[in-house]
């Protein structure tokens, strides 16, 4: 009897997350193109849904591999290396 009550309760929660998860998840996708912060509700949509389902965690993981790439990427891509108020051509030991 045990066994059955635990198995319904672990049912129950994962229907439970995954509705949450995803209205959290479809909300974001609606701030794309809606005003709202997309960027952000998205990534919570997809850490609820992690919570009971691998894939979302796979799926998350490699989002945040991929910002971490974009953000690494644009500080020596965008500004040829320098660092933020470094003026091009000059060094501070010529200023």
């Amino acid at each position: 009897m045990n066994d059955v009550m635990d198995k319904t309760v672990k049912q129950a929660r994962k229907i439970v997350v995954a509705v949450i998860g995803a209205t959290v998840l479809l909300a974001g996708f609606a701030m794309i193109v809606l005003p709202g912060p997309a960027f952000i509700v998205i990534p919570a949509g997809l850490a609820i849904l992690a919570t009971e389902f691998v894939w979302a965690r796979r799926l998350l993981r490699k989002a945040k591999k991929k910002v971490r790439q974009i953000r690494n990427g644009m500080g020596s891509k965008s500004n040829g290396g320098k660092k933020c108020g470094e003026q091009s051509g000059s060094s501070p030991e010529q200023r």
